[in-house]
């Protein structure tokens, strides 16, 4: 609700399988964060196609649509982790083939026709309606893509705006894939689409009173998911390296909307999606993060990208 009311325009809810991000049906959350706002949109972040199934993936978004009036839309993936492989009853030797087949299937029920279809993971459609269809005839679908060029010109090729996963080093660095995505829709005579931004912050009162308050439950979250990858403890000189030089959007509204919107400049980004939660974050700053960031931030983002 404090979302909605500040002035954010859209949250997003990540599907995971793990303790420790315990949501494995957002659109559950999502239908439940409907009844109570009027205004802010509402999707994933990311749904992981790979190991669902698109026609009902459609459907759940499509009845989210409908229960929320027209505020619905889908990020799609591949996800950061690997659990609802197994869950689910998929080989991970299949990880580029899954996604592939399942997302060219997604395509052609978007276009919300009777679907002729044929892959290599599932059984054909012949002439198959899919139901509820979306009142506008249009559920909005972007791709999710953590820094791949197959993946960037995946996103071209079926005409989906493109959202990058940005959770770790500086920025500019996918600028080429930036590139590569606008360079492909041209060539192939398609029309100019959205780029997003995905990346993780925290907006306090001061530069270090966010720096401090973010710190202790940031390293938890990062050491934790670090020892499952071989990764080594973060210090804390590598924590504020992120934020100076980075993709963590931590600090004053000034200093996050200046930063948001040198990224979103270099990018030709037209949205910005910041993961404002972090492991054990308390409610309470995450909601006094989330009001700082609609009052302040993205009145002051919209100022210096005009």
């Amino acid at each position: 609700m404090l979302a909605d009311q500040v002035g954010v325009d859209f949250i997003g809810v990540g599907e995971h399988h793990r303790a420790d991000f315990a949501v494995s049906s957002p659109e559950m959350v999502l239908a439940a964060i409907a009844g109570r706002t009027s205004r802010i949109r509402l999707g994933s972040a990311v749904t992981v196609l790979s190991s669902d199934d698109p026609i009902r993936v459609f459907q759940r978004f499509a009845t989210l649509d409908a229960v929320s009036n027209g505020r619905a839309e889908v990020i799609l993936g591949r996800g950061s982790f690997i659990e609802s492989f197994p869950l689910f009853g998929f080989d991970l030797n299949q990880y580029e083939e899954l996604f592939n087949d399942k997302l060219d299937l997604f395509a052609a029920v978007l276009k919300e026709q009777p679907v002729t279809w044929q892959g290599r993971t599932r059984a054909p459609l012949k002439n198959q309606s899919v139901f509820p269809k979306t009142e506008s005839g249009a559920l909005k679908t972007w791709i999710g893509v953590g820094g791949t060029p197959e993946s960037v010109l995946r996103a071209a090729h079926y005409g989906f705006p493109m959202m990058l996963a940005i959770i770790g080093g500086d920025p500019a660095r996918f600028i080429p894939y930036a590139d590569l995505f606008r360079r492909t829709l041209d060539k192939a005579g398609k029309a100019a689409l959205p780029i997003g931004v995905h990346s993780h912050g925290f907006v306090g009162d001061t530069d270090e009173q966010a720096r401090e308050a973010l710190w202790p439950d940031y390293k938890k979250m990062r050491d934790r998911i670090g020892a499952e990858r071989g990764w080594p403890p973060m210090t804390r000189v590598e924590f504020d390296r992120e934020i100076t030089q980075g993709s963590l959007y931590v600090g004053a509204p000034e200093t996050v909307a200046r930063k948001i919107a040198t990224t979103m400049k270099a990018l030709g980004a037209s949205r910005f999606d910041m993961k404002y939660s972090a492991g054990g974050l308390s409610h309470e700053k995450m909601l006094g993060s989330i009001d700082l960031y609609g009052r302040k931030v993205i009145p002051l983002v919209r100022e210096l990208v005009g």
